[in-house]
């Protein structure tokens, strides 16, 4: 039923929640894959050199950090763990790498760590669950 798993996290206690979940799903239904999705802002470019390349790379470095909290949250599940960074808004992110990687199922937790802008636009699991080309599994 849900082969291809991916998982989107953005460091939030609920994204972490959302791993565990994820993962107690991995060990019941034994899937072939098991994807970890972070999506970091993009970094304006009229920064200029070098604090854009600061920029970039401190927004690497966390989410890195983010990705390997998740990973070890997951810990040990029967399949391997494939795990993207991607720059850009974290709802469009997901949406593609599900689409583009055919997932069966997209799991996220309920709230994250989105910026003020999100409360008036509307949150990234609102966005996801809109225009995802699969369900969506939303953690509390």
């Amino acid at each position: 039923m849900f082969d291809r798993i991916l998982l989107a996290v953005d460091g939030s206690e609920h994204a972490l929640h959302a791993a565990r979940t994820a993962a107690d799903l991995a060990r019941t239904i034994k899937p072939s894959e098991f994807r970890i999705v972070v999506s970091y802002d993009f970094i304006p470019p009229y920064l200029g050199e070098p604090n854009l390349q600061y920029a970039i790379d401190g927004r690497k470095i966390e989410a890195e950090e983010v990705l390997n909290r998740a990973v070890k949250e997951v810990g040990n599940i029967p399949c391997e763990i494939h795990t993207e960074i991607i720059e850009g808004d974290a709802a469009e992110a997901i949406i593609d790498v599900a689409t583009t990687r055919r997932s069966d199922v997209i799991v996220m937790g309920s709230r994250g760590l989105g910026r003020l802008v999100g409360l008036l636009l509307g949150s990234t699991s609102q966005k996801v669950l809109s225009h995802a080309p699969c369900p969506v599994l939303i953690v509390r």
